[in-house]
């Protein structure tokens, strides 16, 4: 797991390789963009942002998927901790 500003589509792809296969979870600050990348839970990654003093407002879960790059189903917004109290 790492924090990264920008991350080239051949890691994306070994991340995917070495994980799930087809899919590389990620949670991005909004505010800071910056992402941490390369987890097995997108709850991982939320604590590392918050620990580097992201605020949990500016923390959206997403799915990577590295073989759909540049198509509309490349990110998919599909996490647990997207899911906020109002």
């Amino acid at each position: 797991m790492k924090l990264v500003d920008q991350i080239e589509l051949a890691e994306l792809e070994e991340m995917a390789d070495n994980m799930y296969d087809e899919l590389v979870k990620a949670v991005v600050d909004v505010e800071k963009r910056v992402m941490a990348v390369d987890a097995g839970l997108h709850v991982d990654e939320e604590q590392l942002l918050l620990e580097s003093g992201s605020s949990h407002r500016d923390l959206w879960g997403i799915n990577l998927y590295p073989d759909s790059y540049g198509q509309d189903d490349f990110v998919e917004f599909d996490s647990m901790i997207n899911i906020r109290p109002a």
